[in-house]
């Protein structure tokens, strides 16, 4: 979708590394599971087997890290698509901006 070289200079604010389980639910109520790469205050970035669209509305949710120590609900959030490239066998990385936190 985007040229990636670009994203970088237009954040805001600070995204913090994750490598957290995440999972993206569709509007058609199909689950894609992937992982949280990073995330911050305005938005965040994903890795999983899906190609967006531009500006599309994800619902994403995000498990807590660690091995399961602490018992939290996920982050549920909406996510609007910024960017999306091609990471190779499949997956791909999406990038984008907080709309709404749900939960």
């Amino acid at each position: 979708m985007n040229d990636r070289a670009s994203h970088v200079e237009r954040r805001l604010d600070r995204r913090i590394p994750l490598g957290c389980p995440a999972a993206i639910r569709l509007k058609t109520g199909e689950t894609i599971h992937g992982e949280c790469v990073e995330i911050g205050v305005g938005g965040m970035t994903l890795r999983a087997p899906y190609v967006p669209g531009q500006a599309e509305v994800l619902e994403v949710m995000v498990s807590v890290p660690g091995n399961g120590s602490v018992a939290r609900p996920p982050l549920v959030t909406r996510l609007e698509v910024k960017r999306c490239h091609a990471l190779g066998q499949g997956m791909y990385e999406i990038g984008g901006t907080t709309v709404r936190v749900v939960g």
